[in-house]
Order: C-alpha cells, then structure tokens, then sequence
C-alpha cells in the first residue's frame, strides 16, 4: 500500500455522492487516497476497524479464509462500491479481508470521521441502510444458490452476475480479468471441478474463452443451466 497521486475527484465514491456539498470539504481534508498493486491485501479478517474505504478505481475480491490454503469470496466491488462496512459495530474487527485484483485506489476515511458523516448526513446514513439490505439479500440468494444448485449452474449464474456487475469490453468479454481459482472460490467449488466446467461451456458454445477473458455467447443457454438441483424424497 502506498499513498495515490491519483486523487479522489469528490463526486464518484459511494461517500461522496451521498453526502450534502457543505461537507464535501471536510472529506477532502480527511480522507487518504492509498493505491494498491495486484494481489495486495487492502485489510485482513481479524483486524480492528480503524475505517472504511471507498474504491475509486479498479477492482476487489472480499472473502473469508477457510484455512492457510482455501478461502471463499464473498463478493467483488467495482469503482464507487463500500469496503470495510462488515466490521463496524460493538465489536469492532475486520470479519472479512480484501484484496485488490488489479492496480487499485481507495479512499480511506478514519473510523471517527465516518461516523461523525452518518450523523451530519441524513442521507449518506439512509443510502449505507439499503445498501446493507441489498448485500443482506445478495448473501441470502448465495447461500441458497450454494445448497441448491449444481456447480455448473452455480458459474453459469456467477459469470451472468459479473457481466450485469463489470459489464463488457469492446470485443464483448466481461470487462473483469478472473481467474479460476477465484472463480472457483466464488462459487465454493473446487479449482478442478471449475477447470472442466468451464470447458464444458466452452465446448457446448455457451461461452468463449482467451485466455482469462471470458465471453457469454448463449446467454438463454446458460440461464437454463441455473436450475435447483432437484431435492431427493
């Protein structure tokens, strides 16, 4: 972690387009924009909470560590998404951690300071209560996809996910370079497993491989792959 040159604007972040215009200088002297390389961890699971970060740039992968060797995503964050919101309460640790996927910007903002926001900005604090509804509901939708649905369902939906998330670069392929083994610690499945899956796919043309870039050619077949897995009586 290093502090950016590249600086927030005040008007792209999840802080700064819910806050009123007069406090808008008072994040400006508070916040600390911090650039993160591939692969850094932004906080870990287990730390106190010393603040929350607002992405500006790039991408993150939120998740939980199972053991010294496997972890499951939580979720991804894009440019304007929250970090960091898990941990506020009484019991102020990190619950979760957080790693860039590419070259990264945040900007920090203080425990205190966010805090001292809520109260100033009445809609800062109502915009941050539905967005914890959405995530609730989200988590839920996993939960239930991860017990009732087979493993290919379970990347056919996840890929379906990131396009409507990150969208679609100029040759069509979701806008989010993701490895298998990411992949395959979203969806809570094993790195093999994914592997033959996803040629599988590619074979039955439902998407489009190069290198890590993947393409949903056959969006209707890939949403009749999202079925539950019928329950046995």
């Amino acid at each position: 972690m290093r502090k950016s040159k590249n600086v927030c604007d005040l008007k792209s972040c999840f802080l700064c387009k819910s806050c009123n215009r007069e406090w808008l200088p008072f994040i400006d002297m508070y916040k600390q924009n911090r650039s993160f390389k591939k692969g850094e961890i932004i906080f870990s699971e287990g730390e106190k909470v010393e603040g929350i970060y607002f992405l500006f740039t790039g991408k993150v992968k939120v998740y939980k560590q199972w053991n010294e060797e496997k972890e499951l995503i939580i979720r991804f964050a894009k440019e304007g998404d929250v970090l960091g919101h898990r941990g506020f309460g009484n019991n102020a640790i990190y619950p979760v951690s957080a790693a860039a996927l590419e070259e990264t910007v945040v900007c920090y903002i203080a425990y205190d300071f966010f805090l001292t926001s809520l109260k100033m900005n009445h809609e800062l604090t109502y915009k941050l209560m539905m967005f914890y509804s959405a995530e609730l509901q989200d988590a839920e939708h996993r939960m239930r996809d991860l017990v009732h649905m087979d493993t290919k369902g379970k990347i056919a939906d996840a890929l379906l996910m990131m396009r409507t998330q990150f969208g679609t670069d100029e040759n069509g392929f979701i806008d989010m370079n993701l490895s298998r083994r990411d992949l395959s610690s979203f969806v809570g499945a094993t790195y093999e497993t994914v592997f033959k899956l996803i040629n599988e796919l590619t074979a039955e043309k439902a998407i489009r491989i190069e290198g890590k870039n993947i393409q949903i050619i056959n969006e209707k077949k890939m949403r009749a792959y999202i079925q539950p897995t019928p329950v046995k009586k």
